[in-house]
């Protein structure tokens, strides 16, 4: 139980995945302009990073992995479809999209349209996929750790872009120069917030 809660607690502030590896930017700059739809954004991608990443550790470690296959008879023991990962990770995190896009049609119509282009683009945001590719590196023993560091990550991404849209509908009233407004003083403060999340490295897990 411990370990999971070190992952977890690592995953959302040591490793967090804009401030530590800078994935999933293209979405966290263009919905960041708001609170209300930056939790719209963030809430969905903690529930598809959740689901997608233990999904993705079942394949890994039951389909593709070399030898993975092998509860299936011993003539499956060499098999090795670790070169289908990428193409099984994105079917996965498409489908899983897919379905919050259509939950989030049906349930907050407001909140579907205010999101855009941005809903489908979860599909191909990099911190989505990033998930699944640190669980695959990163080996973890059973799919409690996996999921652990899914929901995490999913809670980190959420924290980054909901903080960055409550400063920048802040920054919207202040005298802010001119060649820097819009995405300039968006990237210093993305610097700086990156930076401050640096110091959670300093937490002995």
């Amino acid at each position: 139980m411990a370990n999971l809660f070190d992952i977890f607690i690592k995953s959302i502030f040591i490793d967090n995945m804009v401030f530590a590896y800078f994935l999933g930017m293209c979405s966290f700059l263009a919905v960041s302009k708001t609170v209300k739809t930056s939790v719209g954004l963030g809430t969905a991608v903690i529930f598809v990073m959740t689901i997608t990443v233990p999904v993705n550790y079942l394949l890994e470690n039951y389909l593709l992995k070399a030898g993975a296959l092998s509860w299936l008879g011993p003539q499956f023991a060499d098999l090795n479809l670790d070169f289908l990962s990428f193409i099984i990770f994105i079917a996965v995190i498409a489908s899983m999209v897919q379905l919050v896009e259509m939950i989030i049609e049906k349930y907050s119509p407001t909140l579907y349209t205010t999101l855009g282009i941005f809903l489908p683009l979860i599909a191909v945001n990099c911190a989505i996929l990033g998930g699944s590719l640190f669980m695959q590196e990163r080996d973890y023993r059973t799919v409690w750790e996996a999921t652990s560091f899914g929901l995490g990550s999913g809670i980190g991404w959420f924290l980054a872009i909901v903080g960055m849209a409550a400063i920048r509908e802040k920054i919207r009233y202040s005298n802010v120069p001119k060649p820097l407004k819009g995405l300039g003083i968006t990237f210093i403060v993305t610097g700086l917030m990156g930076i401050a999340f640096m110091s959670f490295m300093g937490i002995k897990l």
